[in-house]
């Protein structure tokens, strides 16, 4: 009879070709634990043991081919045969059917998945609960890993082939509990700097950190897991990208030359002289995460250690503006200024630094435009007068309390709140100082009258206060005096001290308001315009309840004694009636409770 062999031509059967017969032990079946192992043939065939098999030289040439030729049956299935994962036979099947297979496995064997895992960092050993940081088989992922496996066709035909789970690991949360392990035994990267003492730069020296790195603590973790070997998670150092060397050369080639003398500034207006206090309150060294130290100059702190000095070459830019005139309100276009460009300067300046000598930079002065235009001054719909409050001073114009509210209601007259905006006195005015015409005056420090510059603005404040509050506008911040000055209405007035003390209102109204402020020799007044929403806003007060009555004290006479004659001390409210179409619609109430105001007398003590 012919025989076929994979599409060769059919040899008679006198000319197939002839293999001596061999007993071949086939590595496929393992006998038994404690069965002799078996081989050739007895009467009733082959003997099953290692299983004996008698293979002819065709058969041997029949699988060879087979093997070599296809390997499709190695193959079958979407998992090769032959694959294992964790003791799941694996190989064959298609993807659905070994995700059944390994999941099953894997129930089975729940409990040895769910146990505390030992894991050592540092001098720390903790038991890591697989659940609480997510440490579980990646099912899906693993036969994908399966599947991908390519082994050689005739392993998977005699024998298995195991394939490694995918492990995956919550990183975070292994993170966290690795680091609450570790505890005090981390240390943070000491990042590298120079700051000014003065104008002495004081360098920080970095240092490495030695901690967990939560990379390379997933990696250790998952790797280990399911190995039943100890593991043991490394710390790592890192170390600053600039080092002790690198601070040190800053130090002496830049931050001490930096301060060493003072740097011109030039400009077409004018000079300016920025100081070595200066130049260290803006030269600022930072470090980032890595530690890398840069240095730059800081162009606001170099604008405000230039301040006094730069009304010199600067102009300051003037919003368009709602003037008062004839009794009605008139829109006046801005004017543009000019300002040091302080951005360009600090750039530039960087350049100079370094240097001992040719300390001299150029300043570039640029356009500021005003921030308000006349088209949105006149969209705010301020058209009439809708309050008024004036209040009575003494001493004439040349009394250096009445210079200080004269001051400041020129510092605040024609100033324009937007619809929703916070006006801040303290913000629009800044420091009440000498250098901006303000004298020393009378104010209230520590219960007691005494000398200090600015004194009298309280007035203004309260005349202010009273005019935004009879335009029915929210009251922000206020604080009524300590002590009750017959000049002021109880209750419904203002102090004001920098920088604590500040009086602001916010324009709750759909238009614009202007502040329009006057004076004469004997008063000063406060107007708000803008569009009338009440019929009228009123005060109710109650009576005065708790009356306390002042005591005497003697102060060493001299310049800075101010006596007085003392003020009762009462509690007392204030209702603000809101009326409109003719009837009553809101109240607020203000309330404040006024000390005793001490009789000072400017003596000794009698019997002293």
């Amino acid at each position: 009879m012919p025989v076929s062999l994979y599409g060769k031509k059919e040899l008679p059967a006198d000319e197939r070709p002839t293999v001596q017969v061999t007993a071949v032990t086939w590595p496929m079946e393992d006998t038994p634990v404690g069965s002799p192992p078996t081989t050739g043939t007895g009467a009733s065939g082959p003997r099953r043991g290692r299983r004996g098999l008698l293979v002819t030289g065709g058969v041997v040439v029949a699988l060879l081919a087979a093997t070599a030729g296809t390997g499709g049956y190695a193959y079958a299935g979407e998992v090769p045969r032959g694959i294992q994962v964790l003791g799941a036979e694996l190989g064959g099947k298609s993807r659905a059917a070994a995700t059944t297979a390994l999941q099953a496995e894997l129930d089975r064997r729940a409990a040895e998945f769910t146990q505390p895992v030992p894991v050592r960092v540092a001098d720390q050993t903790v038991q890591l609960d697989p659940a609480a940081i997510g440490l579980t088989v990646d099912v899906p992922a693993t036969v994908e890993a399966a599947a991908a496996a390519r082994p050689d066709p005739l392993r998977r035909l005699f024998g298995s082939h195991p394939v490694d789970p995918v492990v995956a690991v919550d990183q975070a949360k292994l993170d966290a509990v690795l680091r609450t392990a570790l505890g005090k035994q981390a240390r943070q990267m000491t990042m590298p700097g120079i700051k000014f003492s003065g104008t002495t730069p004081k360098p920080a020296y970095p240092a490495p950190s030695r901690d967990v790195d939560a990379e390379e603590s997933a990696r250790v973790v998952r790797a280990g897991w399911l190995t039943g070997q100890p593991i043991t998670v490394p710390l790592v150092e890192k170390h600053p990208a600039t080092s002790r060397e690198e601070v040190d050369r800053l130090v002496a080639e830049l931050a001490r030359p930096a301060v060493a003398a003072p740097v011109k500034v030039t400009t077409p207006a004018g000079a300016v002289t920025i100081a070595p206090r200066t130049i260290a309150s803006s030269l600022v060294f930072t470090a980032d995460k890595a530690g890398k130290l840069t240095h730059r100059v800081d162009a606001k702190k170099l604008r405000t250690g230039l301040a006094g000095q730069l009304s010199k070459i600067e102009v300051e830019p003037k919003n368009a503006r709602v003037l008062i005139e004839g009794g009605k309100p008139k829109v006046v276009p801005g004017t543009a200024g000019r300002q040091l460009d302080t951005e360009a300067l600090s750039t530039a300046l960087l350049d100079v630094l370094p240097k001992t000598d040719g300390r001299e930079v150029s300043g570039t002065l640029k356009a500021s435009e005003p921030e308000t235009t006349p088209e949105e001054v006149a969209k705010l719909g301020i058209k009439e007068r809708v309050s008024t409050f004036t209040t009575k001073f003494t001493g004439g114009l040349s009394a250096p309390r009445s210079q200080n509210i004269v001051t400041i209601a020129k510092a605040v007259d024609g100033a324009v709140v937007k619809p929703g905006a916070t006006f801040s006195l303290n913000g629009h005015t800044g420091e009440r100082s000498y250098a901006k015409g303000y004298r020393d005056a009378p104010v209230i420090l520590d219960g007691k009258l005494v000398p200090g510059v600015g004194g009298g603005t309280s007035q203004f404040t309260t005349t202010l206060f009273n005019a935004t509050y009879y335009a029915g506008l929210e009251d922000v911040e206020h604080k009524p005096h300590s002590y009750w000055f017959s000049r002021y209405p109880p209750v419904i007035e203002s102090t004001i001290f920098w920088p604590d003390l500040d009086f602001k209102f916010r324009n709750n109204t759909p238009y614009g308001v202007v502040i329009d402020t006057s004076y004469t020799s004997s008063s000063v007044t406060v107007s708000i315009w803008s569009t009338r929403i009440w019929d009228s806003v009123k005060t109710e007060w109650s009576p005065r309840r708790n009356i306390t009555k002042p005591r005497t004290i003697y102060l060493p006479p001299g310049p800075s004694c101010i006596a007085t004659n003392g003020i009762d001390g009462f509690t007392q409210d204030a209702w603000r009636i809101f009326r409109k179409d003719g009837r009553e619609v809101r109240r607020e109430k203000f309330s404040w409770t006024y000390q005793a105001e001490p009789r000072y007398l400017c003596a000794k003590q009698p019997g002293t």
